[in-house]
């Protein structure tokens, strides 16, 4: 699979190839192992078959050992880890996703070996897409050969039509305008196919996710067929997921980079975003109807949004009592425990977790997590205060963060390793190795819990911990709602279909975590509220990796102070506060430059693979590279 071409005309036969390795999720029937004149026959064959589409789906945050999928200014890794994609993201090397200039294999979206098996080493977007694509058309084509009830046909479809607006968006979002692949492309059939602007991809995909939307339940338990696997669904496609990335989809065409390279206006499309709106406002009448088992999970739970432990291999996403889902979607996770001396030991540096690459948050990007009064740090009103700077946070901030102070280890240490049981995270503190620990004065806990350390082994296989971070969840829904909406109408009390107004999302979201509503003072003016909503998505949404393609789209990516990354420098006044360190004092509070990301404008999209475009003419390279 060295080649576009490849990729598009492969030949595709249903192969159970790996299924059995999720059966809990994606249950399949014996039966479906069958031979290509049978694949889709019936419901169980075709269905056997389009479940390898969701094995095409990569698991971004832990495709390797070590993984990095955050290449905003969010992140940063340990000094000497030169392999990641986040620092060659840094240095302006954006040929790095490809296989070719990864000799680590620690990208995710590009291998140079790739399969739809059960191993999550084989899983990249570029290949496995493309093949998607083909396997989507082969299967599109051939419904009418199908037998069965309405519901069936519709639920073949409905996956067939989601997954490859997907795959296209997918790929687009980061390469912009491709060819859309809406047939099976015959071996002998010469390539001539040019790249479409990236708003006319984007409305082919649209009418994909709207087809599917109009086919698929909202609850697959609530369908005959669904109740032959009833408790098994939960990552099967639904209504809502379509209607999400429908609104996904249109809302990032109607953003400024995607409509100054369609229609050469840098600025919001307002009828993109109504149609984004409308999307989502119809999901979200569904959700807030009551009449779906979609939800924002309590804040006692939020963190089994990303990972639970100690709860039977339970999957992240849902509630403890599986009542309520909040992941829109998520993909297959390849292997139980692959955690374990994988991706949660990047968090927490090497004396912590004895891990050798450490992901870590930046200061300037720690600092969007405001105060519980729902203010900026940088609003004269808020409150903050540089020698009591982790008072009064965002709860969001204490959630995902371990700032100095914090209590790190819970069980019995020894003498000699008791000084690190709270986070001496000051300048020169223990934990402030640049090499091997925090460069930056934060760790990062988002996604793993605090007993994940050497001490407390709480990453182990016989605790069950398990890290799976979704694709999309309800409250990214939310916010961008709220952005689609407030663009749409021109005000932050805009609304599109949903009764709520674009600022009512925002405050839901925020709700949850128990902040403060947005001030009225950042409502009065389209661009005071999309300054907050813009800071809401960074704090709600932080290292799920989707800030990079935020700023990507709003066209913020080479400017200051959005390329940027920094440490934050001070000194702790007198003994840490072990009850509460939030109230700990210091001084000489500041930042420190620890790079600048020197940006042009071609840095807003990946280069295409040479390999590809010099297939065909109609088949060109982005710009500036």
């Amino acid at each position: 699979m060295k080649h576009l071409k490849s990729y598009i005309i492969l030949g595709v036969l249903f192969l159970s190839i790996g299924l059995s390795s999720c059966t809990d999720y994606l249950d399949k029937s014996p039966e479906s192992d069958i031979s290509e004149t049978d694949a889709y026959k019936n419901f169980t064959n075709f269905q056997g078959f389009a479940e390898e589409l969701y094995y095409c789906v990569p698991d971004f945050a832990k495709g390797y050992w070590s993984n990095s999928f955050n290449w905003g200014e969010d992140e940063i890794m340990n000094v000497g880890i030169n392999y990641h994609m986040c620092y060659k993201i840094d240095q302006g090397d954006f040929w790095g996703w490809q296989s070719k200039y990864d000799g680590w294999q620690c990208g995710w979206m590009d291998r140079s070996s790739n399969s739809t098996s059960g191993d999550r080493f084989s899983h990249s977007l570029w290949p496995l897409a493309w093949y998607g694509i083909r396997k989507c058309n082969l299967g599109i084509e051939n419904l009418d050969k199908m037998s069965g009830t309405d519901e069936e046909k519709n639920l073949i479809a409905g996956q067939l039509y989601f997954f490859r607006g997907w795959f296209h968006f997918e790929l687009m979002q980061y390469v912009g305008g491709l060819p859309y692949i809406n047939k099976v492309l015959s071996s002998s059939e010469k390539l001539t196919l040019p790249r479409l602007s990236y708003q006319a991809c984007a409305d082919s995909a649209a009418k994909d996710f709207q087809k599917a939307a109009d086919l698929l339940p909202v609850n697959w338990d609530d369908t005959k067929i669904g109740k032959q696997t009833l408790g098994k669904n939960q990552l099967r496609i639904t209504k809502i997921t379509a209607l999400a990335y429908l609104g996904k989809d249109l809302l990032w065409a109607g953003s400024p980079l995607m409509n100054k390279v369609s229609k050469g206006i840098a600025d919001y499309d307002k009828e993109y975003c109504r149609r984004a709106a409308d999307a989502f406002g119809k999901l979200l009448n569904i959700v807030d109807g009551g009449n779906t088992q979609y939800g924002l999970l309590p804040w006692s739970q939020y963190s089994d949004n990303f990972y639970t432990i100690d709860q039977n291999h339970k999957m992240p996403g849902e509630s403890v009592d599986n009542t309520i889902t909040e992941a829109i979607f998520r993909g297959p996770s390849y292997g139980w425990n692959d955690s374990n001396w994988g991706q949660s030991k990047c968090y927490g540096g090497k004396i912590l977790t004895q891990g050798g690459v450490t992901c870590l948050p930046t200061a300037n990007y720690v600092n969007y997590f405001g105060m519980a009064n729902g203010l900026p740090l940088s609003d004269p009103e808020s409150g903050f205060d540089k020698t009591h700077p982790f008072k009064n946070r965002d709860p969001r901030f204490y959630n995902d963060f371990i700032y100095d102070g914090c209590k790190v280890v819970k069980g019995t240490l020894s003498a000699s390793n008791e000084k690190y049981r709270y986070a001496d995270l000051q300048t020169g503190g223990n934990l402030r190795d640049v090499k091997y620990d925090s460069r930056t004065g934060y760790l990062m806990y988002k996604f793993i819990d605090r007993t994940c350390n050497q001490f407390d082994d709480g990453y182990g296989y016989s605790h069950g911990f398990h890290l799976h971070i979704p694709w999309m969840r309800l409250a990214d829904v939310y916010l961008m709602y709220a952005e689609a909406a407030a663009e749409a109408t021109g005000s932050a009390t805009g609304k599109v279909t949903s009764s709520l107004t674009a600022v009512d999302a925002v405050n839901k979201v925020r709700k949850r975590a128990g902040v403060a509503d947005i001030a009225v003072k950042y409502t009065t003016t389209l661009d005071g509220f999309m300054s907050e909503l813009r800071r809401e998505r960074a704090v709600e949404l932080a290292y799920e990796g989707h800030r990079f393609n935020d700023l990507r789209r709003w066209l913020l990516l080479d400017k200051y102070p959005y390329n940027i990354k920094t440490s934050q420098e001070f000194l702790r006044v007198g003994d840490i506060n072990k009850s509460d360190p939030s109230q700990d004092q210091v001084s000489g509070w500041s930042e420190s430059l620890i790079l600048k990301r020197n940006f042009t404008e071609k840095h807003y999209w990946f280069p295409m693979k040479e390999s590809d475009v010099q297939q065909y003419k109609g088949f060109s390279q982005n710009p500036g590279w």
